[in-house]
């Protein structure tokens, strides 16, 4: 905070609350809200009824119960009543940020990520430890999608999902956060929802699936063949392995988070599919699927040790078919290391 000259930062819904205090604020439109200013202790302000849920850690910060006849909103702008510079979290809901701003006028207003994000992308040996477990949970159903011992052909794209929600489940996440399954031409809509299409033979199935175990996500894609490979799909494949092996390697510390996603589609444009890699390299992953760093051009921030991001590139044909292959990688001092051990190769199932 002293860095940015921010004196104050607000965080209400989202994963900067939990990060610091191990408290998750329901969705409610009764505000939940930490108040973290340049000196003094912390406020959580919290609506009584939701008090009990709190466990209290006297030092980190006091909490601050408000009853139904408080407006929550005034509790906190007097809080902040010092503040020139406020920070607030990006999920922070619009009703509580403007009736803030209509408190607090003169206030220049920040985004709390400035000074959250750069703690959270760098993991400790803890966080990667919970992201390590959870990716080899996810290995495990890779593995069974590749041998076969999850049914496709006659099933549909739903059906499927199902599936893969429950082995998350079982694996050991508390929560499911996607089970995206498509098939044949549905493989080329990178984000598709699975529906009632029956998976045929001969055909592409994409799987792209993760959940959050322990406080931590994982997030995996592999794809398979129902059936014989055609020529076309594994001369793609082939290029698409190149690329991914190609991006993982890239991330070596000092190294811009934009040059992952630079390395791997000059790979893929360069065998002619460039135009058919439609969305960044990859992401970063921890208490969310998707947060920083961003493996995408323009984001210039320099990979270090700490960062857990994924790297998955695609090629998408439309009206054909679609390939996507992921793993999640995090940086070390001795180089990227892979999360996941899931077989890269595309099988024919």
């Amino acid at each position: 905070m002293a860095d940015k000259n921010i004196d104050s930062v607000l965080l209400s819904v989202g994963h900067d609350l939990p990060y610091l205090t191990g408290y998750t604020a329901m969705p409610l439109e009764r505000l939940t809200m930490l108040a973290v200013h340049s000196t003094g202790v912390p406020l959580l302000f919290v609506p009584r009824l939701e008090a009990p849920r709190v466990e209290e850690m006297p030092g980190l910060f006091e909490l601050v119960p408000w009853d139904e006849t408080v407006e929550p909103l005034d509790l906190v702008a007097q809080d902040c009543s010092g503040s020139s510079t406020i920070a607030v979290g990006d999920q922070t809901w619009a009703r509580f940020i403007v009736g803030l701003t209509h408190r607090l006028p003169g206030v220049r207003w920040e985004r709390a990520v400035e000074v959250v994000g750069d703690l959270r992308m760098r993991k400790s040996e803890i966080e990667i430890a919970a992201l390590r477990a959870a990716a080899r949970a996810v290995d495990e159903i890779a593995g069974e999608l590749q041998s076969g011992a999850i049914p496709l052909i006659g099933r549909t794209e739903a059906e499927v999902s199902a599936d893969l929600s429950q082995r998350i489940l079982d694996r050991g996440h508390q929560k499911v956060n996607f089970a995206i399954v498509a098939a044949g031409e549905n493989a080329a809509s990178p984000h598709h929802h699975p529906g009632d299409r029956v998976i045929q033979p001969g055909e592409v199935v994409l799987c792209d699936f993760g959940g959050t175990m322990n406080g931590y996500c994982s997030d995996i894609t592999r794809c398979v063949v129902t059936g014989d490979i055609p020529s076309d799909v594994a001369a793609a494949y082939g290029v698409l392995m190149e690329a991914q092996a190609a991006g993982v390697a890239a991330g070596i510390n000092g190294v811009p988070c934009e040059e992952v996603d630079a390395v791997t589609r000059q790979i893929i444009a360069d065998a002619g599919y460039g135009e058919y890699f439609v969305h960044r390299t990859g992401h970063g992953i921890g208490m969310e699927e998707h947060e920083d760093p961003y493996m995408v051009s323009g984001d210039r921030r320099v990979v270090e040790t700490g960062f857990a991001y994924s790297v998955e590139p695609g090629i998408y044909i439309p009206g054909k078919w679609g390939l996507r292959l992921e793993d999640i990688v995090v940086a070390t001092d001795g180089g990227p290391v892979s999360l996941n051990e899931a077989d890269h190769n595309l099988h024919a199932v």
